[in-house]
């Protein structure tokens, strides 16, 4: 054996065996989040376009004046959806790196992106108005408490025509209880739970929906959209 040559593996020339890696297809994994994507991102507008049915003094035609992407990320909502539908989207993101990239990228230079808050949800204080609130997988890391909390905040920025959109993966427990993932300390939370937590936070849900149109060899956890608004007793608060 050369000294360059790896050492047999399983008694095998480590060139003759089949490992996992060797599977891994860059073009296959590519379009499969491509696909994903555009068909979540998809879904998303087809909830909002009825969602807005709802509102009547909102015209189905026109933008949303301010919005604001609450668990940013590297923007992928924003850039995919919120920045078709709104005229300017704030964003909330405690990652500054990846908000920064927005702020330099297109949308920043088209001022389509307006005040970027570098604090994550709980810390979150709004000082303005918004005409749609959205939040998307991150709400997973909020206590219960402070999920309350993050919601009631949210009700109180709203504008009168103002919209909450929830966006979030759903708890499949046979015993009807949240899932806890101790590798990323979040929790997947049961759909009557979400429900309790909006009531609590006084919003009321004004639509409902699953996404659909994902391939069943996906294999993933259901993923469900709320749309809230302030319960009538709580408007003007």
């Amino acid at each position: 054996m050369s000294q360059n040559q790896p050492p047999p593996v399983d008694g095998l020339p480590f060139d003759e065996i089949t490992t996992a890696d060797s599977k891994i297809d860059h073009d296959a994994s590519i379009t499969y989040w491509n696909n994903y994507t555009r068909i979540e991102l998809r879904g998303s507008k087809s909830f909002l376009a009825k969602v807005r049915r709802f509102i009547p003094i909102v015209s189905d035609h026109q933008k949303f004046g301010l919005g604001v992407d609450c668990g940013a990320g590297v923007g992928r909502v924003t850039k995919g959806f919120l920045s078709d539908v709104c005229d300017v989207v704030d964003i909330v993101e405690p990652v500054e790196k990846f908000t920064q990239a927005l702020k330099e990228g297109e949308l920043g230079q088209r001022g389509v992106i307006g005040e970027i808050y570098n604090v994550s949800l709980q810390d979150w204080n709004p000082h303005k108005k918004y005409d749609l609130i959205w939040t998307q997988w991150c709400v997973g890391h909020l206590t219960d408490a402070q999920l309350v909390a993050y919601v009631a905040r949210c009700r109180d920025c709203l504008k009168d025509s103002g919209i909450m959109v929830v966006k979030e993966n759903l708890s499949i427990n046979p015993l009807g209880n949240d899932m806890y993932d101790e590798l990323d300390s979040s929790v997947t939370r049961m759909d009557l739970k979400f429900k309790e937590i909006f009531h609590a936070a006084g919003m009321e849900v004004v639509k409902s929906e699953l996404q659909t149109g994902f391939p069943k060899q996906y294999k993933l956890l259901p993923v469900k959209m709320y749309a809230l608004r302030p319960k009538k007793n709580e408007m003007n608060v």
